[in-house]
């Protein structure tokens, strides 16, 4: 696949900003210069969305890394500014009896793109190889005819046409180890910490293994796998997506603005009394008063 740069490049704070202003002490980006290219690599995106809808493109992208790892916030920094109706996100939970007792794939086949459409896997169908490896959640036998049909079954999805990119959100011991306390710490976040990550950290070395076999049958010439450093959310989620943006050859086909034509109005249309409507209590603000008539 030809890699071609993110347009436009110079517009980018790596060539408009000096890199002894780009970065904090810490060495991680500044926040007013890490919204600024979010922002530039977000509409960028929306150029990529229509270019996969208007060319009938079919995408599939699996992010798929230790938990804790920034999986989701990327993915929700991809899908801030894009139609749920083009980019849709899948996030499978444990699977269901009948599940179980289907072809493995079976159930992610079901959420594949038809033309025009991109999907992105938070985990993907490589829980087999991880999770499930680790956790005893799969036989021996079901763990080693993953790794031998994984390969096959995305030469099945490139040949058919999809285009498929793959990343390894990959975060160190002690980055973990800090994100699991925050979110500890956290009420907010503390849902997110559940019984099989505390299970999955006991385990780590054991997970390294999973993933370095993982790596050794499934990273392919057509379907490689691309490693994002995730100690720092905020740089992993910019090089995940301008890296994403390189995957794709496309054109920026963006409407001028457009000129809104005339409002449709009707002098005997007679409005209902504002107060005829069971409106919300305004907990925050002010409901609309009698004389505030112009609205529907």
């Amino acid at each position: 696949m030809t890699e071609h740069p993110v347009l436009p490049a110079d517009e980018s704070v790596l060539t408009t900003v000096d890199e002894a202003d780009l970065y904090k002490d810490s060495g991680k980006i500044k926040k007013k210069h890490y919204r600024r290219e979010l922002e530039r690599l977000q509409e960028e995106l929306v150029k990529l969305q229509m270019w996969v809808k208007d060319q009938g493109l079919r995408v599939v992208v699996l992010f798929d890394g230790r938990d804790a790892a920034g999986k989701g916030g990327t993915i929700h920094r991809i899908t801030r500014r894009t139609s749920s109706r083009v980019v849709k996100v899948v996030a499978l939970g444990k699977p269901t009896e009948r599940e179980q007792s289907q072809w493995y794939f079976q159930r992610y086949v079901e959420h594949l793109p038809a033309a025009g459409e991109m999907v992105l896997f938070d985990r993907s169908w490589y829980n087999r190889a991880t999770v499930e490896r680790v956790m005893d959640f799969c036989t021996d036998e079901e763990y080693r005819e993953f790794l031998r049909s994984a390969p096959e079954f995305e030469r099945m999805l490139t040949r058919s046409g999809i285009i498929l990119v793959k990343y390894w959100f990959s975060i160190s011991d002690e980055e973990q180890e800090r994100r699991f306390q925050k979110r500890s710490n956290d009420p907010k976040r503390r849902w997110k910490l559940s019984p099989i990550d505390l299970e999955a950290r006991e385990r780590w070395v054991e997970y390294s293994r999973a993933k370095d076999a993982m790596f050794t049958y499934t990273d392919t010439d057509g379907s490689p796998w691309h490693v994002i450093n995730a100690d720092v959310k905020k740089h992993a989620r910019l090089n995940c997506i301008s890296h994403l943006l390189t995957q794709i050859e496309y054109e920026d086909t963006m409407p001028e603005p457009t000129e809104l034509p005339d409002r449709q109005t009707d002098p005997n249309y007679e409005r209902p009394s504002i107060d005829s409507q069971n409106w919300v209590p305004a907990l925050y603000g002010s409901n609309p008063s009698a004389a505030d008539v112009e609205r529907s």
